[in-house]
């Protein structure tokens, strides 16, 4: 099979939305003017270690938040945001974070998810993640398409629960890291192999 994206693919489910995966899951915790906000993001990925660097990228838009999303709007109002870590065990709070509440409306307050204070930035973050991000905005990058924006942040902290620490390393073994397959299809990633790079 062989098509080009402008004119279209003939199957009943958009075939890209599967072949680039496992994607990890940024779960994107900000405060505007209209107050917190949090949502899950599959087009996310670390992009850079020295210093530390993350890039999400928003895809639609909502009526109340013209030509993008909350999280977006939220981050250009204050010129940061946290990425969450979820573990497996919490993929039913990630995916009720991201009903499509009217902007103002708190998901964390909607769907039951204990926030905390970030420490270098005015932000909340998810209490009970694996791990946290706080990040400052690097900056929006406008992409091809309607309401699509990829967002650069500098890591100023990292939150990481005790219990994730193990031998030195994070670890996410046991609860597993979540990911989106594609489809609703998501997965929570316990078997991994360890490969020594050429030298």
């Amino acid at each position: 099979m062989f098509y080009r994206p402008e004119n279209g693919h003939g199957m009943p489910h958009n075939p890209f939305n599967a072949i680039v995966a496992p994607r990890p899951i940024g779960w994107i915790s900000t405060r505007g003017a209209k107050g917190d906000n949090l949502a899950p993001y599959s087009f996310f990925n670390a992009v850079a270690y020295v210093p530390p660097q993350v890039m999400f990228a928003s895809t639609s838009a909502k009526p109340d938040r013209p030509g993008t999303k909350d999280s977006v709007a939220q981050i250009v109002e204050s010129d940061v945001f946290c990425v969450n870590i979820a573990t497996g065990a919490m993929r039913e709070a990630v995916n009720a974070s991201s009903a499509p509440l009217p902007a103002g409306q708190s998901e964390f307050e909607a769907c039951g998810i204990a926030a905390a204070e970030c420490e270098t930035i005015d932000c909340p973050r998810v209490a009970d993640a694996a791990a946290n991000l706080e990040c400052r905005l690097l900056r929006v990058v406008p992409l091809a398409g309607q309401a699509n924006f990829a967002v650069f942040g500098v890591v100023t902290g990292v939150h990481i629960r005790d219990e994730f620490i193990k031998d030195g390393r994070f670890d996410l073994h046991e609860a597993g890291w979540i990911a989106r397959l594609g489809y609703l299809d998501f997965a929570a990633v316990h078997d991994t192999f360890e490969m020594e790079r050429p030298r």
